[in-house]
């Protein structure tokens, strides 16, 4: 199991003119925290890390590869590391999703703790507390993972955390902090919650009551500043304040629900999983019906606030989005793109398609 790591602290202020290194710069994510870092005072340069140049001014741009060793001799005097380089590409193979992400979070920590860089902030996910009936509601920082390794990509999340719970003993010299925030959404942002928000239904297991945490990505740029600012280590939630229920996020979205029996919904899903249709595994559906939203305490304490609520959250993202036209044959479902769909997506077009089959069949008696 995941040892957790220090208590998050915050230690003295900061020096002047801190030299901070971001990975994973061009993403949606990596852009608005650039652009939060590079507007604010205490903060001297921002170095973008990545294959692409972020569309981001005042920002110094360094060609890099997150899974590459030489990535050392990009952090010649930076003060801070913010690693955000997580793999969820979906029309990337799980092997290459797993060897971005994790070997990306060894190379950053390892190449921190050769260059004197003393504070490492890398992007997790409160994905990996798990999702459980009995989960306190919310969740605090100090919370143990529970979550279960299951073959998909929370997997490497896990693998991540273990990792740097290994790098505080390996590597005292360098601090680390993990951000797990809750569903992120925002501008540029696809698939949030795995896909579980797409396509024209969403997905209830009957006898359940969801509930819904989000964090905007500009929320989650201002929480990298303050655990940048504050030396902040450790565990540290992120998160609008509160929950919405499923009844708001469908009036937000515009969208109807689909609601499936338990047995019937893991059962369908094992399946469509095995057969490729749906790119996550059964125990994903646990996000949908159990708890799991979590309170940011530690960074509260710290100074910062969420400027979006949920609703407000969920709405702007939803804005102007396109709905993702859902392909329904009889191998199955997938949002169009043409990668496998999320399980919440694969199971909503099976449904469809049981419809359109029994309509089918009455139509021709």
């Amino acid at each position: 199991m995941t040892r957790p790591l220090r208590a998050a602290r915050a230690a003295a202020a900061p020096p002047a003119g801190l030299t901070v290194a971001v990975t994973g710069a061009a993403s949606p994510i990596g852009q608005a925290i650039c652009r939060r870092l590079a507007n604010a005072e205490g903060i001297r340069q921002v170095i973008a890390l990545d294959a692409k140049k972020p569309g981001v001014p005042n920002v110094r741009w360094r060609k890099a590869d997150p899974t590459d060793p030489t990535l050392a001799s990009a952090l010649h005097k930076v003060d801070t590391l913010v690693h955000l380089a997580v793999a969820d590409d979906p029309a990337l193979d799980r092997a290459e999703q797993r060897r971005r992400t994790v070997t990306g979070a060894s190379v950053a920590l390892t190449a921190a703790a050769a260059t004197g860089v003393r504070h490492v902030v890398l992007l997790s996910s409160a994905r990996v507390y798990g999702a459980y009936a009995d989960n306190p509601v919310p969740l605090p920082d100090s919370s143990p993972v529970r979550a279960r390794p299951d073959g998909s990509a929370l997997d490497d999340l896990l693998a991540v955390e273990e990792f740097a719970a290994r790098a505080a003993r390996m590597y005292p010299q360098v601090e680390t902090a993990l951000l797990r925030p809750a569903v992120v959404v925002g501008r540029g942002i696809d698939r949030p919650a795995g896909g579980a928000l797409d396509g024209p239904r969403l997905l209830v297991v009957r006898g359940t009551k969801p509930i819904w945490q989000f964090c905007h990505t500009e929320d989650l740029a201002g929480a990298v500043l303050t655990t940048v600012l504050a030396r902040l280590t450790g565990p540290l939630n992120v998160g609008s304040e509160g929950w919405i229920e499923q009844g708001e996020v469908e009036r937000i979205l515009g969208r109807r629900r689909v609601e499936l029996p338990a047995d019937a919904a893991v059962g369908t899903a094992t399946r469509l999983h095995a057969q490729g249709v749906s790119g996550d595994p059964a125990t994903q559906l646990d996000y949908l019906m159990h708890p799991w939203a979590v309170e940011a305490g530690e960074l509260r304490a710290a100074g910062w606030e969420p400027a979006y609520t949920n609703e407000e959250a969920l709405s702007s993202w939803a804005q102007g989005r396109p709905l993702l036209p859902l392909r329904i044959t009889v191998k199955g479902a997938a949002v169009a793109g043409g990668a496998a769909a999320g399980v919440s997506v694969a199971l909503v077009g099976t449904a469809a398609l049981v419809r359109r089959a029994r309509r089918n069949r009455r139509s021709r008696r």
